[in-house]
């Protein structure tokens, strides 16, 4: 047998898959523009999303607070994912590894008091939290 047939024989689910990888990115460039409709108007101008119709512009301010909770998400999240992977194997690290995931629990521990004391969590404006009444009248 020749090295070519060998290798084809040995790799033949690549082979295949790499067909289909070509064969579905060649169906979506060629049956849209068959299938799709043809029809234009300004309706179909507007940008349309999850079934709203958009409303101002793109370019949006968002508070720096809403990044911050977005980075404490990625933190936590990343905790629950080093705590799964500790307590997957904790019979094989033994107290070694208890010790260790404790550490790495105070430390972020540590942080989320350190950021809670220094007022990241507060949402209210600073004049709200120092005089929570005086806002909630109304002007006579």
């Amino acid at each position: 047998m020749s090295l070519t047939v060998t290798a084809l024989a040995e790799h033949w689910s690549f082979a295949v898959y790499i067909v289909g990888v070509f064969a579905i990115c060649a169906l979506m460039l060629i049956l849209p523009p068959l299938l799709g409709g043809r029809a234009w108007g300004r309706a179909k101008e507007e940008p349309f999303e999850s079934g709203v119709v958009s409303q101002g512009g793109a370019q949006l301010r968002f508070s720096a607070k809403f990044y911050l909770v977005a980075m404490m998400f990625v933190i936590f999240d990343v905790e629950a994912l080093f705590l799964y992977a500790w307590a997957s194997s904790v019979r094989e690290t033994g107290w070694a590894g208890y010790a260790e995931a404790l550490t790495f629990v105070i430390v972020l521990l540590l942080g989320l008091v350190y950021i809670w004391r220094i007022g990241a969590l507060d949402w209210a404006p600073a004049q709200r939290r120092r005089h929570p009444l005086r806002h909630e009248q109304t002007p006579e």
